[in-house]
Formats: structure tokens, C-alpha cells, sequence
């Protein structure tokens, strides 16, 4: 399969988050490579999406989310889990795009528990990684777009923006 570029990440969120969906997310443990279909994602759309967190400026937890796209970004919630998130679009315009499953995973923090993913992995390049890569999948694919989960605190219109998308099947 062929790896993913850092220009296929250099894009806005909103196009990157639903092109995501059905590729194939790569993680090498030792010598065992695992492959999985990604299934949900998350668009955060930057300083203007009060649900995303570079509406807050550019802060150490941040910093990542203002570098150019193909990165990893990711954060703890609740003292436990681990959020895992590709930085999109150019150096400066802070986007993500939130892995929410992967096939036989649904959830944001059971996937990163499965998959081992924790702060190490905080600024990796996607394109060069030894551990973490996307690979082109299906592009048969059918998804759908629902609002994002879990955000009531930032608000209208940013609760309801359907920037979430879920693969219903592959053709």
C-alpha cells in the first residue's frame, strides 16, 4: 500500500477529516505491523471553532496544531485517555482532524488504549514515522456526516456543525 504524503494532509480539515474515512491507519509494534480501517472522524477547524483547541491560541498543548500538516497531535482527557489527531492545512492555520474508531474500534480512547498511543507520540511526522502512518485504503466507500460528540460547551453554531463523519460501508 502506498503511505500517505504530508501534501495529502496540507489541506483544510474539512476535506481531509471525510477523505479519511476507509483509509488504512498503519501501526508497527516491535516487528508486528497492524492495519485498520479508519471508520470516524472529527473535523476542528482552528481558531474560529470554539470547539476546537487552537480557539484558544497557540499555548504548549497547542503548539503542535500551528506547525504545517502530517502531524500527529495528541492530548489527554480525563487523567486517562489519550485523543489521537492529525494536524491539517498549512504552518500557522491550526487544524485536526480526532480518529473517533477504526474497524473493530469505536471510541477515541479505546482505540488509543488498543493501539499503545500516548504523549510519545506527540508531534510525529506521519510521512517518515516507523510506527504511525495512514496508507491509501478503498475509496469505495460510503460515510455519513453527523454533529460532533461531546462539545455542548462551545456553543452555536459550533455544537451542531456536521463535521463528523462515520463510515456506513464499503462498496
Amino acid at each position: 500500500m502506498l503511505r500517505l504524503s504530508s501534501d495529502f494532509f496540507t489541506r483544510d480539515v474539512l476535506d481531509v477529516a471525510p477523505d479519511l474515512i476507509g483509509k488504512i491507519l498503519v501501526r508497527k509494534v516491535k516487528s508486528e505491523i497492524q492495519k485498520f480501517i479508519i471508520t470516524e472522524t472529527e473535523a476542528y477547524r482552528g481558531r474560529e471553532d470554539l470547539a476546537c483547541h487552537a480557539s484558544k491560541g497557540l499555548t504548549p498543548r497547542t503548539e503542535v496544531m500551528f506547525r504545517e500538516g502530517g502531524v500527529v497531535y495528541v492530548y489527554l482527557i480525563y487523567g486517562m485517555y489519550w485523543m489521537l489527531n492529525f494536524v491539517t492545512e498549512k504552518e500557522g492555520n491550526p487544524q485536526a482532524v480526532l480518529i473517533r474508531g477504526i474497524e473493530n474500534y469505536n471510541g477515541p480512547g479505546k482505540l488509543t488504549k488498543f493501539l499503545g498511543i500516548d504523549k510519545s507520540f506527540y508531534g510525529e511526522d506521519l510521512s517518515i514515522s516507523d510506527r504511525i502512518w495512514i496508507e491509501e485504503g478503498t475509496s469505495k466507500i460510503n460515510y455519513k456526516t453527523t454533529p460532533r460528540i461531546g462539545i455542548d460547551y462551545a456553543g452555536e453554531p459550533w455544537k451542531n456543525k456536521p463535521w463528523r463523519y462515520v463510515l456506513t460501508s464499503i462498496k
